[in-house]
C-alpha cells in the first residue's frame, strides 16, 4: 500500500519536471549542431554587425575603384619589407652624434614634465570645484562643461591655436601640451575625489574642520594614490605629444630630429636608431612611474 502511493506521488512530479524542461527548452537558443549559445541578441550587437559590413563593403569598394596608376604591387611589397628592414635591423647614426641625440631627448623629456605639472597642479585645484561630494552643484555643472570642451579639442589642435599668438616653437607646445592636460587630469582627479567615502568628509566636518583641512586631511590621502597614477600616465602621453609636437610645431627635441630623418634626408638609419631610442626612452618612464606608484601605496 506505501509503495503504491508513493508511486502515485512521483508519477505527477516527474510529468512536472518534464514539462518545465520541456517549457525551459523554448527560451534556448542553439546552433545548428545542437550547442546553447551564450550570447544573446540584441538591437546593438546587431548594428554593430551591420556598421562593420558596411565599412567592409566601403573598404572593398574603395580598393577596387582606386587609381592605382600602374603601380606594381609585387615591387612595392618588396620595397616596403626592405624599409622595414632598414629601419629595425640596421639602425646607425649618420648626421648627428650620441650626445646631441641625448640633448634632444632631454629637450623632449622637459616639453612634457613640464607640460604635466602645470597642467596637475592647475588640475588639482580646478577638480575640487567640479567633484560633486565637495562642490556645488551648479559650479559642478559649469566647470566640467567647460573642461568637457576643452578636452574634446584634441592636443595638437591647441597647440597650433598657440601658435597664432606663440608662434611656431617650444612655447606654443608647452602651452597646448599644458592645456589640454589640465583638462584631462581635470576629469581624472575629480572622479577620484568622487569615488572617496564620503562618510570621512561628513565626520570631518561634523567636528568643525575648515575646507582646507578637509582637502589635507581627508581628500589627499585618499585620492593620492590615484593623482599619482594617473598624473604619470598623461607624462607618458605628453612625452608622446612632445615628440609629434617638435616635428608639427616646431619645438625641437627628439621628435623633430625624426621629422628630418625621415622626411627630408630620407635617412632610414638613422630613423630607426632614433626610434629605438624613443622606445628606449618610454620603458625606463614606464618602468620609474611604477616603482614610483608603488611607494605612494
Amino acid at each position: 500500500m506505501i509503495n503504491e502511493t508513493v508511486a502515485v506521488a512521483t508519477r505527477p512530479l516527474s510529468g512536472e519536471k518534464s514539462s518545465a524542461a520541456v517549457n525551459l527548452e523554448r527560451f534556448v537558443n542553439r546552433s545548428r549542431n545542437g550547442k546553447i549559445k551564450i550570447g544573446a541578441r540584441n538591437k546593438s550587437q546587431l548594428a554593430v554587425k551591420l556598421l562593420v559590413l558596411v565599412l567592409l563593403s566601403i573598404t572593398v569598394v574603395a580598393f577596387v575603384t582606386f587609381d592605382y596608376q600602374g603601380i606594381d604591387f609585387g615591387q612595392a611589397v618588396t620595397d616596403t619589407l626592405h624599409n622595414i628592414k632598414t629601419v629595425f635591423l640596421e639602425p646607425e647614426l649618420s648626421r648627428d652624434t650620441v650626445g646631441g641625440v641625448l640633448y634632444q631627448l632631454l629637450v623632449t623629456f622637459c616639453l612634457g614634465t613640464l607640460s604635466t605639472l602645470i597642467g596637475a597642479v592647475l588640475a588639482f585645484f580646478c577638480s575640487l570645484l567640479c567633484a560633486r561630494n565637495i562642490a556645488h552643484p551648479v559650479c559642478v555643472n559649469i566647470v566640467k562643461s567647460v573642461v568637457a570642451v576643452a578636452r574634446a579639442v584634441p592636443t595638437v589642435l591647441w597647440v597650433l591655436i598657440f601658435a597664432v599668438s606663440a608662434g611656431l616653437g617650444s612655447v606654443a607646445a608647452v602651452a597646448g601640451l599644458t592645456f589640454h592636460s589640465f583638462a584631462y587630469l581635470t576629469k581624472a582627479y575629480a572622479e577620484s575625489i568622487e569615488e572617496m567615502d564620503h562618510g570621512v568628509i561628513e565626520a570631518l566636518k561634523a567636528n568643525g574642520a575648515s575646507y582646507w583641512q578637509i582637502v589635507c586631511q581627508a581628500i589627499l590621502p585618499s585620492t593620492i594614490t590615484s593623482m599619482v597614477a594617473w598624473t604619470f600616465m598623461r607624462f607618458e602621453i605628453n612625452f608622446a605629444n612632445a615628440v609629434a609636437m617638435g616635428a608639427a610645431a616646431g619645438a625641437g627635441g627628439i621628435g623633430f630630429n625624426l621629422f628630418m630623418a625621415g622626411s627630408f634626408y630620407f635617412d632610414l638609419h638613422e630613423m630607426g636608431l632614433l626610434t629605438y631610442i624613443v622606445v628606449i626612452a618610454v620603458v625606463i618612464l614606464e618602468m620609474i612611474s611604477t616603482k614610483i606608484k608603488a611607494k605612494v601605496k
